[in-house]
């Protein structure tokens, strides 16, 4: 639930309750440390003092020539110390000094000191605490030793230390309230790139595919993002182009045939003929629905290998024979233009085969097509250690270099200079090609001069799926 809950919030919500507590981490931490720190100096300070008053009580404890010489040096040295109490005992317990308003713990040398040297400890006397010290002292007038307790009241260490406390509360809390703002408006100003690059998104639209994401005026860490939805955006612009051309093309393709088909039904529904005269209507109409089913046909196969469908029938073949045989089958076409038809080459193909001969067919068609009377025709298979090239040539006149690019798109033609009236084709042959080289992961291209036009497929070895 956690885990949701925050996976649904806001990224500024986010970065602002990350840097907030880290910010709250570092100056608790800072607070801590300064009152640990603080407290510890407040301890040697009255350790220091402690250790000053051993010194003094020691001092007048050697000069003093008995227990009332003590006591008195002891109450005169004292006794104008705020805070300050002492006890001293003898080895019997007699006490020889001992501080007004004092009460001490216990009484006796084992419990004021058991050991060598000075012992530094703390004593609470009901709300009260005190950093005492205990240790031995020699006295002039006497052999045995003396015990001596000495205590410093902390009560203005701990106003002090209090006090400190609640400043720093007021400190911390002010703090993480500052920072909390500060954060937000840092993750706000940071991600005010991706705002603006959600804007300019949202102004994109069919109509509108212009927008392109400001990848100069981006941090270096959201460029990457900016240039990846630019070229996103440009495949969108082209693609939807495509589709556009695409469609408007085919609304101009079918035009033709529905109206001759139109046309020629109401021209026979318009009197009565003869049954000679409707079997010519219908076979006019059957020519048309034809030329409509091979388009569709064509369309369908176009759709599917642009979607990247897998090859239905994969198989190494002979390029050679294929295009043999497909060369016999326009041999009839070839001998009415006294056109020279001729295979060079050899090399295998790993792929279908169907789809190979309606690649080569339609290029071989169309170099028939464009030929000029007793020209030649040439098919040259290349094999190479990646790839097996088909390249299939004509002569005759030459291709726009600017004309070029554009033959392998849907319902293109070429210009005036190689157009033919008497073609039943729907120019779709080429962009058919196409589809079926990417399809094997190749590629083909075209290129035109000096009197003659090239076609070359590449079908490599290893077939790559091509990209949807």
């Amino acid at each position: 639930m956690y885990r949701v809950r925050w996976g649904r919030l806001p990224l500024t919500q986010r970065l602002t309750l990350l840097f907030t507590a880290v910010a709250a981490s570092v100056v608790l931490g800072l607070g801590a440390l300064f009152l640990v720190e603080s407290e510890r100096h407040f301890v040697e300070l009255d350790r220091m003092a402690l250790q000053n008053k051993q010194r003094l009580i020691e001092d007048l404890l050697r000069n003093a020539n008995s227990a009332d010489d003590a006591r008195g040096r002891l109450g005169e040295a004292l006794s104008y110390h705020h805070g300050l109490y002492a006890l001293v005992q003898d080895g019997q317990g007699f006490v020889v000094f001992q501080s007004q308003g004092l009460s001490p713990p216990m009484r006796g040398e084992e419990a004021l000191h058991t050991g060598e040297g000075p012992a530094f400890g703390v004593w609470h006397h009901g709300n009260a605490r005190f950093h005492t010290l205990a240790f031995k002292a020699a006295p002039a007038y006497s052999p045995a030793p003396l015990s001596v307790w000495i205590a410093a009241d902390t009560e203005h260490h701990t106003q002090f230390l209090d006090g400190l406390r609640r400043d720093l509360a007021l400190y911390v809390f002010a703090a993480i309230a500052l920072c909390g703002l500060l954060s937000w408006l840092a993750a706000r100003q940071g991600l005010a790139p991706l705002r603006d690059m959600k804007s300019r998104a949202a102004r994109v639209t069919g109509q509108k595919l212009g927008e392109r994401m400001p990848v100069q005026a981006v941090p270096v860490e959201m460029a990457d993002l900016a240039q990846a939805l630019n070229r996103m955006l440009d495949r969108l612009q082209e693609d939807f182009q495509r589709l556009t051309d695409f469609a408007s093309d085919l609304a101009h393709e079918l035009r033709t045939p529905i109206s001759n088909l139109l046309t020629q039904t109401q021209v026979a529904l318009a009197a009565r003929r003869d049954a000679a005269t409707y079997r010519d209507i219908l076979a006019s109409n059957a020519e048309e629905f034809e030329r409509l089913a091979r388009m569709v046909s064509d369309m369908l196969l176009l759709a599917k290998t642009a979607r990247g469908v897998d090859l239905p029938h994969k198989e190494r073949f002979s390029a050679r024979q294929d295009a043999l045989a497909l060369l016999d089958f326009y041999e009839a076409v070839a001998e009415e233009k006294h056109i020279r038809l001729r295979v060079e080459g050899d090399g295998e193909i790993e792929g279908d085969r169907l789809m190979f001969r309606r690649a080569v067919s339609n290029l071989l068609s169309n170099a028939l097509r464009h030929a000029p009377e007793a020209g030649d025709v040439t098919i040259r298979i290349a094999a190479t250690a990646q790839a097996t090239t088909v390249t299939v040539e004509n002569t005759g006149a030459d291709i726009d270099a600017k004309t070029l690019p554009r033959l392998f798109d849907r319902f293109y033609r070429a210009d005036a200079s190689r157009a033919h009236t008497d073609t039943d084709g729907s120019g779709l042959g080429l962009a058919i090609t196409r589809a079926i080289a990417e399809a094997h992961g190749g590629s083909v291209t075209a290129s035109s001069g000096q009197g003659h036009t090239c076609f070359t497929l590449v079908f490599p070895y290893h077939i790559a799926k091509p990209s949807s």
